[in-house]
């Protein structure tokens, strides 16, 4: 790897760092960015959705933000289920490929450490693969818990640390390894799933991230494992006080 290579994987790892290269990052990616999650996760993408939607639990009537939303497609099962549901994410790119798709779904630009809504008014909030790439994850957590009403409901999917040894040998070698080179045959920005990589090695496990959600204001936390570990579901209630 040469000095050019270590300087540009030095910028993607603090990219986290600038939020507006991370956006800009994400509009570059947006139009190609659902087929690439396909490819890259084998599928299991559509599983952790499910998941989400079910851990959530929304019923019709309810108001939910979708945090981190992207184009969408996360928010459409609650969508389509009666759920008034706010896709809401920094990258204008993702926003308008997501308008274009689902021109009935309510979008909003918005940074999760600032979010432009006003305190309680969502009965859940929910973020997948995308508290990773806030500025202050700490406080990407509280303003979510300002924004739900108390008793309400919190729902975190993201990457996370395997359990099994031999398992978590096996990943790292093909997060490392296998991803970015797939990434580049299949994505129009390679170089983004590199800081996808980063960003990951970076993260807390189960644990850490459940103690930071509750230092951020809410309570029950819990966490399941999917996919052997390789992802994480965090689930919490909006504490009262």
């Amino acid at each position: 790897m040469g000095t050019s290579d270590v300087q540009a994987r030095r910028e993607l790892a603090d990219l986290s760092k600038r939020p507006a290269q991370v956006a800009g990052m994400f509009d570059d990616v947006a139009q190609r960015y659902d087929r690439t999650n396909d490819i890259l996760s084998v599928g299991q993408d559509r599983l952790w959705r499910r998941a989400v939607l079910r851990a959530v639990d929304a019923r019709p009537g309810e108001k939910v933000l979708d945090l981190a939303a992207g184009t969408g497609r996360s928010s459409e099962p609650f969508a389509d289920r009666g759920v008034l549901t706010v896709p809401c994410d920094f990258s204008p790119g993702m926003v308008r490929a997501g308008k274009r798709r689902r021109p009935d779904l309510g979008f909003v630009v918005g940074d999760a450490t600032r979010l432009p809504f006003a305190d309680g008014v969502f009965d859940a909030a929910t973020i997948s693969f995308g508290l990773r790439n806030v500025v202050d994850p700490d406080l990407g957590l509280r303003e979510m818990a300002r924004v739900v009403r108390p008793g309400g409901r919190l729902v975190v999917c993201e990457f996370s640390t395997i359990p099994n040894p031999l398992l978590r040998k096996a990943y790292t070698a093909y997060l490392h390894h296998g991803l970015p080179r797939v990434a580049k045959l299949v994505s129009s920005h390679g170089e983004a799933y590199d800081y996808l990589v980063d960003s990951i090695d970076a993260w807390p496990d189960q644990a850490g991230l459940a103690e930071r959600i509750a230092a951020a204001g809410w309570e029950r936390v819990a966490w399941r494992d999917l996919s052997f570990g390789v992802v994480a579901m965090h689930r919490a209630v909006r504490a009262h006080h």
